[in-house]
């Protein structure tokens, strides 16, 4: 088995996870090179009689009782049977190479051990016009038409992948394995309908701690299907408040820091200012901004005291 593909699932929209599968199985690795696991991270809509896996000699469904994407993510790992891991969402479609791309590029770059590339959208209804600001926030990124690869120089790099689509080595899992298993791991990630994030981060964090390297290759492409719901300006607002806040939790816990902390009385000062300063009343991006802004003084707010 050359390759594990892990799909961490929670009551996903059947239409969009059908859509997903479809794209795995026009991929040009065959099927029985690598498997496919999805695990069902205690999902209550029954997807899984929804679901055709037929085509697949070497398809299962696990469950993960313990909610939290991390904790659905390491069920794979600890599940898989290859060396090599490509994590994909519920809600992502892989060009058809993407598969064999990622065998490709982790053979010529021994060294690298952590990859994605470019994740373009698409909208299931045509998105507002000022929508192209949050792509970043929405997982959606396109870093250009060459390599990025990066090592550890205690700043999170420019080109680490993304959870969407990341090509992994196993054996560079260990130590970040061995953390979230022993309690260690304090990076909050997305639990049930939470919008809190951190998660792929700290994985890339750890990896290269390790003394790995991780890279952007633009050959690597696949699309992230964005339902209407994820463009409002409520969901936004609070996915940029919860990811900022979990964003300033991941650089505290790895000591990379930049930011001092403040009190509560600070945060509550700032968010003021900040709402003038975005001008929130006029724009949804503007408000979506003010959010985000709230969710960094809310995260320094929470540090502990040194």
């Amino acid at each position: 088995m050359k390759l594990s593909v892990i799909i961490p699932t929670y009551n996903p929209c059947i239409s969009r996870l059908r859509q997903t599968v479809q794209g795995l199985q026009l991929q040009s690795l065959p099927p029985d090179e690598w498997e496919l696991i999805i695990v069902d991270n205690n999902s209550s809509n029954d997807f899984m009689r929804q679901l055709e896996l037929d085509w697949h000699p070497s398809a299962k469904i696990v469950c993960e009782p313990k909610q939290g994407l991390t904790y659905a993510r390491l069920k794979g790992f600890r599940e898989a049977a290859a060396g090599i891991i490509v994590m994909v969402d519920d809600d992502n479609v892989l060009n058809s190479n993407y598969l064999e791309t990622v065998l490709s590029i982790l053979h010529a770059h021994p060294k690298i051990a952590a990859i994605g590339g470019k994740t373009v959208p698409v909208f299931e209804t045509p998105p507002p016009a000022w929508l192209y600001e949050f792509y970043g926030s929405l997982a959606l990124r396109d870093l250009g038409g060459v390599p990025v690869i990066s090592r550890w120089q205690n700043i999170y790099p420019y080109g680490a992948p993304i959870g969407a689509g990341m090509g992994l080595r196993r054996k560079a899992m260990a130590s970040y394995m061995q953390k979230i298993a022993s309690g260690r791991g304090s990076v909050s990630d997305r639990r049930g309908d939470s919008l809190s994030s951190g998660g792929d981060n700290d994985m890339v964090i750890e990896i290269l701690k390790s003394g790995w390297q991780v890279g952007y290759f633009p050959e690597l492409e696949l699309q992230h299907i964005i339902p209407p719901q994820r463009m409002t300006v409520k969901y936004l607002a609070r996915l940029l408040h919860n990811t900022n806040r979990s964003w300033v939790g991941l650089l505290e816990a790895h000591r990379i820091n930049p930011w001092s902390r403040i009190t509560k009385t600070g945060a509550l000062i700032r968010k003021a200012k900040a709402w003038v300063t975005y001008s929130a009343w006029k724009s949804a991006p503007g408000y979506i901004r003010w959010r985000g802004a709230c969710g960094t003084f809310d995260g320094l707010s929470s540090m502990p005291r040194k």
